[in-house]
């Protein structure tokens, strides 16, 4: 699930990436073009709550940006609730999100 909220300053989006605890993992990265497809940078974290997998990030307001989730370093996944997909090069597609 992706949500978001646009931050008081009116330029920025607080998007926030949440997959359930039913997913099997040691570690979720969230990967994508606006960190340069870094498969270390952003580790989302398990909530001790209900064991779904999250991480929020503030973004510029406006824009499109490509990503995947990188379960335990091996395995792409995409977004079931991305605003839409585009294929990339590899003959997959890249969830996309809109801020």
């Amino acid at each position: 699930m992706i949500s978001k909220e646009p931050l008081p300053d009116g330029e920025n989006v607080r998007v926030t990436f949440e997959l359930p605890s039913s997913l099997w993992a040691e570690r979720v990265n969230l990967v994508g073009d606006f960190n340069g497809w870094d498969t270390v940078r952003h580790e989302m974290v398990q909530s001790r709550s209900n064991g779904n997998w999250r991480i929020s990030l503030v973004l510029p307001k406006g824009q499109e940006y490509q990503f995947r989730y990188l379960i335990n370093g091996r395995d792409w996944h995409n977004d079931w609730h991305a605003d839409k997909y585009v294929p990339n090069r590899y003959g997959s597609d890249n969830s996309v999100f809109c801020t």
